[in-house]
């Protein structure tokens, strides 16, 4: 049987974990320096050199800089990304996905979306028809991404927020936590309120 790892045994890991769970999936071990050589819900940590060539991996954390570098790091080593969609997730007709997707419980993913590589879409959050998420997009815990959006790579929209029809997040911007995206959003820069307004000082 093909060897299964969770990149990261944090929080976000965990609840990769549930989904695995859900799914029936056997977890070889999770993936984590920082953790290696403990356990966690009974399962090893590993370090990254510990992990079997040709495996499968997910890369379960949530900062969309750090799944880059774990990403290409399990590359190197020669495994393949997987996906882990939850079975009570709706995915519409045509839509399109790539590799290292995450997608949690009661998530709707509507028609015609376009889902690029190491993406995560976690519990309650909605993404609308014909709508683009680029690689590394992360859209945490109910937000509401309408349908004709565009999310460039990097992007994060915070729980709860929702970003209104047919806007553009430019490539690792952050929308923060409850936010109302009534217009498009420059690349790198953090928004917050509503309507959303860029936060001057940059932080998140």
């Amino acid at each position: 049987m093909t060897s299964f790892y969770i990149a990261g045994a944090g929080g976000a890991g965990r609840e990769a974990l549930d989904i695995c769970v859900a799914l029936g999936r056997e977890v070889t071990s999770f993936v984590d320096d920082a953790l290696a050589g403990r356990f966690v819900r009974g399962h090893l940590v590993c370090p990254p050199e510990e992990t079997d060539a040709r495996g499968l991996y997910v890369v379960a954390i949530a900062d969309p800089d750090a799944r880059v570098k774990v990403s290409r790091l399990l590359d190197e080593l020669c495994l393949r990304a997987g996906n882990l969609i939850h079975p009570s997730a709706v995915i519409g007709p045509c839509t399109v996905a790539g590799d290292g997707l995450i997608v949690h419980a009661n998530t709707t993913i509507s028609s015609s979306a376009e889902i690029g590589d190491h993406c995560q879409v976690h519990y309650n959050a909605t993404v609308g028809h014909d709508t683009e998420l680029e690689d590394y997009v992360t859209v945490l815990p109910g937000a509401n991404v309408a349908g004709s959006v565009r999310l460039e790579t990097g992007v994060t929209v915070g729980s709860g927020a929702v970003v209104l029809q047919g806007r553009t997040v430019g490539a690792g911007a952050y929308v923060g936590a409850g936010a109302v995206v009534t217009r498009d959003v420059l690349p790198g820069t953090v928004v917050v309120g509503s309507p959303a307004a860029q936060l001057l000082n940059g932080g998140r």
